[in-house]
């Protein structure tokens, strides 16, 4: 493997945590968010799934989001008839955003994106020592 190499994984790396640190803020963003009708579902929390993929020219595997989906769990419901989205018996459904999950998944990610930032910057830093060594 090349040092090339090295750096499109590293890159496709930080690619993919950054795409999940945006899931993520988006999420945190919308933890309040409720309907605005009567019955209406709030805000669904968004997931992200990740899937190895090899390029055929250098043979090496990286990491790509492979789709952004939805939870599909169960809406908590909280009482309060005087809100604009409470159904006919005054209860109001929250999203299904657990602010310690997305917090984990936001420092999770983080470290990911660091780990393959320093790769990166290693992989830098030896490329351009060998370049210095043959001047």
């Amino acid at each position: 493997m090349d040092m090339t190499s090295t750096l499109n994984i590293s890159a496709a790396g930080m690619d993919a945590q950054s795409q999940r640190l945006r899931v993520v803020a988006e999420n945190l963003a919308n933890q309040d968010t409720t309907g605005s009708t009567p019955g209406a579902d709030p805000y669904r929390r968004k997931t992200i799934t990740f899937q190895n993929e090899v390029d055929r020219q250098s043979g090496v595997s990286t990491v790509k989001v492979q789709r952004i989906g939805q939870d599909m769990s169960d809406f908590e419901t909280e009482y309060n008839p005087s809100h604009p989205a409470a159904d006919a018996r005054g209860y109001v459904k929250k999203p299904n955003v657990n602010t310690m999950v997305e917090v984990m998944d936001a420092h999770e990610a983080q470290r990911s994106y660091e780990a393959n930032l320093n790769t990166l910057q290693a992989t830098r830093s030896m490329m351009t020592r060998a370049i210095d060594l043959l001047k």
